[in-house]
């Protein structure tokens, strides 16, 4: 509560502000020769220290004047729609509203929608000078857009530039009233998803080398502005850390992805490779720049899974075809190599992975299918001391020493044996389902069971 009652407070002074900026444009407005003031003329309110949602973004983004005018501009039809009425004001010798003033009115919003012209006409007056000056504001590799802070509707052909609605995009209204990171849906547009996972750190079942290797990423998230700022290693150094996870289906590619982000409170989301794959030219370009930026702007891990299908050897080129995939590659290497943050790509076979992108790694860790007393502690863990239980001729060190299964192969046993005991109506795991499972798990993978140990 303390900080919501922080956040309005601090909205409340930057919305003053706002309006002293707007009544002295307005002063100004039509007299020719009238005192034409720029933001920076009005210094902004001081930006209240802690965790207040508002002042953190402009915070975050060192937010000049210019940049903070614009983005209350655009909050105001959420927060406070009606300091933006002035606008809706006519020109009496014309009566219609004033063209400098820009924006639009909805069928179902009644207020005024400020465009990009609001902005220029707030920032700029009637100087050209200062217009000109500001335009940048509005270009698609202004962080305003990169970084995933507003939005404009797409513009018709027959408008003039900057006369769509000027909006915040869902993920950065939620940054401003709330401080709560906004998780945009799977969608061709986003195609990716979130990974959670009840687990805990603990529970993770690898061998000493390869926690390690895994830890030396928690440490990278922990250290990495000590090791770049500190101890002077920028201009030596990438920002990011980039991990290939390499191994069999089932020993803890994605767990283990999905564990780093709960123990360094950082959302992993996985790349949907056949949704960002396209076969228009330029299209995966397209697809994966927005996530990029938004990914380095919320903190992000991003994970591609099954790696191996894009980030493989890249072919002779024969064809436009070969060419463009080629040309895709490429682009995800740099896009990978410049991104600030860690990013995971997971491959079932090391041997997959082009020599050219290996080296551009951090770590490369191996995920080897568990040991004999690995999978006794997963068998123990996932049977012992749980509201069912076993029949009294199961033995799970038989099972561990006999069946060669990964952890996730462990995890479909539980699934099937658990659901038997229901269907029973019994709380009891028997062997014969049990082995059952195991058998299916082996088919799987392409291996059979003996004779003597078939049901």
């Amino acid at each position: 509560m303390d900080r919501i009652v922080a956040n309005a407070a601090c909205i409340d002074r930057e919305i003053a502000w706002f309006r002293e900026v707007l009544d002295a444009r307005f002063r100004a407005h039509g007299v020719e020769m009238g005192e034409n003031r720029f933001p920076e003329d009005f210094p902004p309110t001081r930006l209240p220290s802690g965790r207040v949602p508002y002042a953190s973004v402009v915070r975050h983004h060192g937010m000049g004047p210019a940049e903070r005018l614009v983005l209350i501009l655009a909050y105001l039809p959420y927060i406070r729609p009606a300091a933006l009425d002035p606008f809706m004001v006519q020109n009496e010798s014309l009566q219609r509203r004033f063209t400098e003033f820009g924006g639009v009115t909805g069928s179902a919003h009644a207020g005024f929608q400020p465009t990009a012209q609001t902005a220029l006409f707030l920032l700029a007056g009637g100087s050209t000078y200062a217009r000109l000056k500001y335009l940048d504001l509005f270009r698609p590799d202004h962080y305003f857009f990169r970084m995933g802070i507003l939005r404009k509707d797409p513009e018709e052909r027959a408008e003039p530039p900057f006369s769509s609605p000027l909006h915040l995009t869902a993920g950065c209204l939620e940054l401003l009233t709330t401080g709560e990171t906004w998780l945009p849906p799977f969608s061709a547009e986003f195609p990716a998803q979130r990974i959670t996972t009840d687990y805990r750190w603990e529970d993770l079942v690898v061998d000493a080398t390869t926690r390690r290797e895994i830890e030396d990423i928690v440490n990278w998230v922990r250290f990495r502005d000590t090791l770049l700022d500190g101890w002077e290693l920028r201009t030596r150094i990438k920002a990011g850390y980039r991990s290939l996870f390499y191994g069999a289906p089932g020993t803890g590619k994605s767990l283990t992805a999905a564990l780093l982000g709960k123990k360094t409170d950082m959302p992993v989301f996985r790349i949907d490779l056949s949704s960002v794959i396209s076969k228009y030219i330029g299209e995966t370009e397209k697809n994966l720049a927005s996530l990029f930026d938004r990914a380095e702007n919320q903190g992000w891990i991003l994970f591609f899974d099954e790696a191996d299908s894009l980030f493989g050897k890249r072919t002779e080129a024969r064809n436009s075809n070969d060419r463009a995939a080629n040309q895709q590659v490429s682009y995800l290497l740099q896009r990978i190599e410049d991104f600030p943050g860690v990013i995971i790509l997971a491959s079932n076979l090391r041997s997959q992975i082009d020599e050219a992108f290996a080296r551009r790694f951090q770590s490369m860790i191996h995920f080897a299918m568990p040991s004999f007393a690995h999978r006794l502690r997963l068998w123990e863990d996932h049977f012992r001391e749980k509201p069912y239980r076993l029949a009294a001729d199961v033995n799970l060190e038989s099972l561990a020493r006999d069946y060669e299964l990964s952890g996730g192969s462990i995890v479909n046993v539980l699934r099937y044996v658990c659901l038997q005991a229901v269907a029973r109506e019994s709380n009891e795991i028997l062997s014969t389902d049990l082995l059952r499972a195991v058998r299916s798990e082996r088919h799987k993978e392409g291996k059979f069971l003996g004779g003597s140990q078939s049901t």
